[in-house]
C-alpha cells in the first residue's frame, strides 16, 4: 500500500522508476563514484524541469521516490530545502536549460572513461566493435575549469551544441553522456565504458593497434545506432534482475 500511495502522490512514476535502476546498476557496475556523481532527465516539452538524484546520496540505495524534480529555470533552487549538489545543479542545470536534444544526462568518473579522460590524447579509435559505435560522435573537452560549479556547468553545456555527438569525455573529468530516455542513455554509458576499457587495455599490451578505417568504422556506428530494441531491452532486462532480487528501487 505505501508504494501504491507513493506512486500516485509523484509524478512521472514510469520515469522515477527507469533512473532508480539506472542508478542501482551503474552502482553494481562499480562506475560510480561514492555520492558523488549524478543522472538527470527532463520531463517537460522544453526540456527544462527534470529529476535529479537527491544531494549526496549513493546509487545503491536510491528509490524512485527519492528522486528530486527541479526547474532549470528556478534561480531560488539552491536555497531550497533539500536543494540538490551545487555542482550537480550547476552541470545538470546548465545542461537541461541550453540543451534541449540533451533529454537525459549521465555524468560518472567509471575508471576507463576517467583513464582516457587523463590522456593527452584523448580520441578513442575503432578498434572494435564497442569503439567503433562512438566513432565521430564525441566531444573530446581539451579544458577543465575545477568542480562543475555554475561557470564551469555553463562552458561544458556550450560543448553540447550538436545532438548528433552524445559522448563527452570531459577534460580530467570522466565522462557526460546524453540521450532521449533513460534507457538510451544508460545503454550509450555502458558501451562507452566497456570501449574505453578495450581502448585502455590494448594500450596496455605495447601492441601496435589495428585500427578499422574509416568506412567500416561509420558503417558499423550506423547499425548500430538503429539496432532494434536493444536500448530498451538492456534496461528492462535490468529492472527484471532488480525485481527478482527484492529491490526497493522502484519504490
Amino acid at each position: 500500500m505505501l508504494d501504491a500511495q507513493r506512486s500516485a502522490n509523484l509524478t512521472h512514476w514510469e520515469q522515477r522508476v527507469d533512473m532508480a535502476a539506472a542508478f542501482r546498476w551503474t552502482a553494481r557496475l562499480n562506475m560510480h563514484e561514492g555520492v558523488a556523481n549524478h543522472f538527470s532527465l527532463a520531463v517537460d516539452d522544453a526540456g527544462t524541469r527534470f529529476l535529479m538524484n537527491p544531494n549526496q546520496r549513493h546509487f545503491a540505495r536510491i528509490r524512485a521516490s527519492d528522486l528530486l524534480l527541479l526547474d532549470a529555470c528556478d534561480t531560488t533552487t539552491m536555497t531550497q530545502p533539500n536543494a540538490p549538489d551545487p555542482t550537480a545543479w550547476g552541470l545538470h542545470g546548465a545542461i537541461h536549460r541550453l540543451c534541449p536534444h540533451a533529454r537525459c544526462v549521465m555524468h560518472v568518473h567509471s575508471v576507463h572513461a576517467t583513464v582516457l579522460a587523463c590522456l593527452k590524447d584523448r580520441s578513442l579509435p575503432p578498434i572494435d566493435q564497442n569503439t567503433a559505435t562512438f566513432f565521430r560522435r564525441i566531444v573530446v573537452d581539451t579544458d577543465f575549469g575545477g568542480l562543475a560549479f555554475e561557470e564551469e556547468g555553463l562552458r561544458c553545456a556550450g560543448l553540447l551544441s550538436d545532438p548528433a555527438k552524445k559522448v563527452m569525455v570531459m577534460g580530467n573529468h570522466g565522462v557526460l553522456v546524453i540521450g532521449d530516455t533513460v534507457a538510451d542513455t544508460f545503454n550509450r554509458l555502458y558501451y562507452f565504458e566497456r570501449a574505453a576499457e578495450t581502448y585502455i587495455r590494448a594500450l596496455q599490451t605495447g601492441q601496435p593497434l589495428r585500427v578499422l578505417d574509416d568506412e567500416i568504422a561509420e558503417k558499423t556506428a550506423k547499425e548500430l545506432e538503429t539496432y532494434p530494441d536493444q536500448s530498451e531491452r538492456h534496461l528492462a532486462e535490468l529492472k527484471a534482475l532488480l525485481d527478482e532480487e527484492g529491490s526497493a528501487y522502484a519504490s
